[in-house]
């Protein structure tokens, strides 16, 4: 059995990531830290590339990060495969907490030249939602009246009550 490297470890299974392998990694930071409310946990560089962590500020019983690899030439085990990215329908969604939020971000994201849908009102349960793409063309969903968040809240709440 291994020995651990780390004293905290969750009390249960928990959701804690998804990965990207990205092309330029310090660009891929620089845009998730513009363009969402991630900030950059962790930054690595080992003998086969660079790795980061992007997360939501603040303490948290349910962390969930972002991970993005860089791959030094001759270091990458995915290099026979084609670069994977999100989209067109599959992304990451990030909830605001107002409808002008989300304008904003369009806006922001037509200014940068990476707004890939404009703001428009879905049908429940979807919201008032734009996407963007980031440097590697995966699309990240910002979304308002989604209801994840209320939703997932109604349902803790019953839980403790």
């Amino acid at each position: 059995m291994a020995e651990p490297i780390y004293s905290d470890h969750p009390p249960e299974a928990r959701w804690t990531h998804i990965a990207l392998r990205v092309k330029d990694i310090d660009a891929t930071i620089d845009w998730y830290t513009t363009f969402t409310p991630l900030e950059l946990i962790d930054k690595r560089t080992d003998s086969d590339g660079f790795g980061a962590w992007l997360g939501m500020p603040g303490e948290t019983n349910n962390p969930f990060i972002l991970v993005v690899a860089q791959f030094l030439e001759g270091h990458d085990p995915f290099a026979d495969a084609p670069q994977s990215v999100l989209g067109p329908f599959a992304h990451l969604g990030i909830e605001l907490p107002n409808q002008a939020d989300v304008d904003a971000v369009a806006e922001q994201g037509r200014e940068a030249g990476c707004l890939a849908m404009e703001a428009r009102m879905m049908p429940p349960p979807i919201g008032y939602i734009c996407m963007l793409k980031d440097p590697d063309g995966n699309t990240v969903e910002f979304s308002w009246d989604q209801g994840v968040f209320s939703t997932l809240h109604e349902r803790w709440a019953s839980k403790e009550g």
